[in-house]
């Protein structure tokens, strides 16, 4: 089973010939989030003479960046190591302050991955759980008894929005959706409209 980040994590690697290597992990769940973390690296760093990185989502899509490191010699060695370790919805940003020894592209593919890997190794993970989101409809009436079935599985409310009716956003984890759905049903008389929204 894959697994996925419990929260952000830093690590600094031993220095190669004067270079410095941090990584800094990050959950995301789609890309957007992803380039967040490594805009807010490049902020929180801004003296470290590149930023690479690379992404992995639970879908499959990837990426990864070299920022002026030679081609595939940075954010790939990168990407193999989040493959390797089957971590997904991660992204890990390699940070290097230039030692003024240049490396070679074998030595910069066994830093940034290396650093990479050890920052995994080190890393609190847990299984990933798939999730989906559900949009739920009701009327007002019915309020009480959704936030209990909620509260009850521990569902996360993304959105709510209040009309002729209540129409919520939940994102729930795959396994236990059927089973949510069932109870919102029965709580509410059988009259919740309830669909399978794309993303999670």
């Amino acid at each position: 089973m894959s697994k996925s980040l419990v929260s952000p994590s830093t690590f600094a690697a031993e220095p190669i010939k004067g270079s410095r290597f941090v990584a800094s992990l990050a959950p995301c769940t789609d890309a957007d989030q992803a380039l967040a973390h490594v805009a807010a690296c490049r902020e929180q760093w801004p003296d470290a003479s590149h930023h690479c990185f690379a992404f992995r989502l639970a879908g499959g899509e990837g990426r990864s960046h070299d920022d002026g490191e030679p081609g595939g010699s940075a954010g790939r060695p990168i990407l193999a190591q989040i493959d390797g370790h089957d971590v997904v919805d991660v992204v890990v940003v390699v940070l290097r302050w230039f030692g003024g020894t240049k490396l070679g592209v074998g030595g910069l593919i066994r830093a940034y991955g290396g650093c990479a890997g050890q920052a995994l190794d080190r890393a609190e993970l847990q299984d990933h759980v798939v999730m989906v989101q559900l949009v739920v409809v009701f009327e007002h009436r019915f309020t009480g008894d959704v936030h209990h079935v909620l509260g009850a599985h521990g569902v996360e409310v993304l959105e709510t929005t209040w009309g002729d009716g209540v129409t919520m956003r939940l994102r729930v984890p795959l396994a236990v959706s059927r089973d949510v759905s069932r109870a919102l049903r029965d709580r509410t008389q059988g009259q919740a409209s309830i669909s399978e929204s794309p993303g999670a």
